[in-house]
């Protein structure tokens, strides 16, 4: 009899001996793509036997072109992770395979869109970090994408085009391609520009108004500046040297270079204040005259000597001050008192004729080719004389003048400029002062509240110069092509001009400057201008 108190334990059953897994069979890339391209045989032949087997087969794997895509991709990727385990060589396959396979890779999705972004949400332009990316008063709201493509856009303009950083690497790609291309036609470029001749320079293009670009540099006399107040400043007609002279009896040369302006030269006229020096028509001799002297100096600048002249025979002046060297060269145009206008040789140093206008004469300019003369009288007449024939071809009025103080005509031909003490500048036609009795300014310039009394075009009659002696910083420049002054110059909060007696530009007007009652010449370099 079993005993009711005693626990019967399970019996543990025996486990069998667990069986080792068996190894899948090695991976046969080859016998696989054979075995694949003997089903696309079989199923192309099974959608040719059977129409609906075709569509079914569509429906599960896809057309038949994408299914073999699909299968030589899966065939393609495993063969090269098999090259790679096994170390094999690289695959010599061209760009232009690798291309194609890049192309038939599929392109990725988003991995999340969100439906706000596609709302177009107005931003307020009017906030003050954003008041510069708007270009008119209709943009005060502009959407999140137009805002973006702004922002892109002043980035861009800032650094000079899209950064490097910030190209795809198919854009440099092509860039690069496009680089070598243009390499290898600027060698045969450079190899055609050294086998000709011929002017390779293009025409500057138009000086913009509004602005003028310029940058102050050392004065032009700062290696030697006048004790006294300086009366002239002119820049060489064919090098890159500019003169001073004032009341300090003495006439410098320096060469212009921006920066240092080293002196080349420095004469001393004992007990002669100049009144005006000019270099002559072909830039060797300087002439200087006097306040109350007769006698002027002409100063050989290639032998070194300067040559006082006491008399000019048939010239019956007291003195000789004011004076301007005639564009045909070898002769001056001497004004006298009494309105008289003597033509004086260099050669002979004598008067070969003269002329004589109502009044006295405040100001004389040539024409661009030397064959009229404009005399501005004190009456506010203007004279115009033929120097061939040595007559008065036509007479007008300056318009509005009381008191004529100088004037000037530009180098192209096409304007007159006349100055009067009430400070108006009346810029007019060249050909209309020439032909008519009663010529209309096309502009009156009202920036000087006293007397204009320099005036002086620019070499490509572009910038008319304009200044009175009477004021400090009374100095301004009109822009010709719109007639309107520039509003930048002279800088209203600093005084550098003060002021000013003589006006001038170098010969492709890269320099301005002018001479001050302090014995100075402010130099200043015009950016638009690329030559001296």
């Amino acid at each position: 009899m079993e005993d009711v108190n005693v626990i019967k334990l399970p019996v543990t059953e025996e486990r069998a001996p667990a069986k080792k897994k068996a190894r899948p069979p090695k991976f046969n890339a080859r016998q696989e793509a054979q075995t694949r391209q003997k089903n696309v045989r079989r199923l192309a032949v099974l959608g040719e036997e059977d129409g609906s087997v075709k569509l079914l087969e569509e429906l599960v794997f896809g057309a038949e072109d994408e299914l073999v895509e699909r299968l030589v991709e899966e065939d393609e990727q495993q063969d090269d992770t098999l090259l790679l385990q096994d170390g094999a060589e690289d695959s010599g396959e061209s760009d232009a395979e690798d291309e194609a396979r890049l192309q038939r890779q599929p392109t990725r999705g988003a991995a999340w869109v969100d439906e706000d972004d596609e709302l177009e949400e107005a931003v307020d332009m009017k906030h003050r970090y954003r008041k510069d990316l708007i270009r008119g008063e209709a943009e005060s709201t502009m959407t999140k994408q137009k805002l973006q493509q702004r922002m892109r856009e002043q980035f861009q303009r800032s650094m000079g085009g899209t950064p490097s950083w910030a190209e795809s690497s198919a854009v440099k790609k092509r860039k690069k391609e496009r680089d070598d291309e243009d390499d290898e036609e600027d060698e045969d470029e450079g190899d055609d520009l050294l086998r000709r001749t011929g002017n390779f320079v293009a025409s500057p293009d138009s000086l913009p108004s509004g602005v003028l670009r310029m940058k102050k540099c050392l004065p032009a006399n700062s290696a030697r500046p006048s004790e006294d107040r300086l009366t002239t400043v002119q820049f060489h007609p064919s090098a890159q040297v500019v003169m001073t002279a004032g009341l300090d009896q003495s006439v410098s040369l320096f060469q212009v270079d921006g920066k240092t302006n080293p002196k080349i030269q420095s004469i001393h006229l004992d007990r002669f204040p100049v009144h005006k020096a000019q270099f002559s028509q072909d830039g060797e001799t300087v002439i200087a005259t006097s306040l109350k002297n007769k006698m002027f100096y002409l100063y050989d600048m290639m032998e070194g000597r300067v040559t006082p002249v006491h008399t000019v025979r048939g010239l019956n002046e007291a003195r000789v001050k004011e004076f301007s060297v005639c564009p045909e060269g070898g002769a001056l145009l001497l004004t006298g008192t009494n309105g008289y206008l003597h033509l004086l040789t260099l050669k002979t140093k004598e008067v070969v004729r003269s002329m004589k206008i109502n009044g006295d004469i405040s100001g004389v300019a040539f024409s661009h080719d030397g064959s009229k003369v404009f005399a501005n009288s004190e009456e506010g007449e203007v004279y115009v004389w033929d120097m061939r024939s040595s007559r008065c071809v036509n007479r007008f009025t300056d318009d509005g003048c009381v008191k004529g103080t100088s004037i000037a005509a530009s180098p192209n031909g096409r304007y007159l400029a006349c100055g009067s003490q009430s400070g108006v500048v009346n810029v007019y036609s060249q050909e209309a002062c020439l032909n008519s009795a009663n010529p209309k300014p096309l502009r009156a310039v009202m920036n000087l509240l006293t007397s204009a009394t320099s005036l002086t075009f620019n070499p490509s009659s572009e910038i008319l110069a304009i200044a009175s002696r009477a004021e400090d910083e009374a100095v301004r420049l009109v822009h010709l092509s719109s007639l309107s002054v520039f509003s930048n110059f002279p800088v209203s909060k600093k005084k550098m001009v003060y002021r000013a007696s003589c006006l001038d530009f170098s010969p492709h007007s890269g320099f301005f400057s002018l001479a001050n009652n302090k014995g100075h010449a402010p130099l200043f370099r015009l950016l638009h201008y690329k030559d001296f």
